[in-house]
């Protein structure tokens, strides 16, 4: 199975981290992840401060390397909310609880092009010690650690 899933792993959290552990579960051993990573001039938007791609994409790279996937893996740059998702061949686009809008966004427009519709995954978010998701906002606030631990 072909899948895809994207965003700014800033910093990798164990949120993010469920996050690619599903698509690669859902890919399977013969199939392919695609990671749409943002690239430093989509993550402007941010309200916190986000490490450069090449910091972002090094940080991936070695959190899939040491989980050894069987899946074969790319990861693309993400210049939108869309990135490739919109034209690409694939079978399913894994997203969490936040970002399950824009997934229906992207089988929107690709059912206006006539292209087919992909199967949505969508992960329940990690909670923090205090019930409330694991987000980079919430980490760079310095309130929770990656893990989800309060700090303070």
């Amino acid at each position: 199975m072909k899948v895809m899933v994207g965003g700014t792993f800033d910093p990798l959290h164990d949120g993010h981290k469920r996050l690619i552990a599903r698509s690669f579960e859902l890919a399977g051993i013969r199939g392919s992840v695609t990671i749409g990573l943002t690239t430093d001039l989509f993550v402007l938007r941010k309200n916190h401060p986000v490490r450069p791609f090449s910091e972002r994409r090094a940080s991936l790279e070695d959190f899939i390397t040491k989980c050894q996937f069987p899946a074969s893996w790319s990861i693309e740059p993400l210049n939108d909310r869309f990135g490739s998702a919109l034209d690409a061949e694939f079978d399913a686009l894994v997203v969490s609880e936040e970002t399950l809008p824009i997934a229906r966004e992207i089988n929107r427009i690709r059912h206006e092009k006539g292209r087919q519709k992909v199967d949505i995954h969508q992960i329940t978010c990690v909670l923090a010690d205090d019930g409330h998701w694991i987000s980079s906002t919430r980490i760079y606030r310095g309130e929770i650690d990656i893990h989800g631990r309060l700090l303070g």
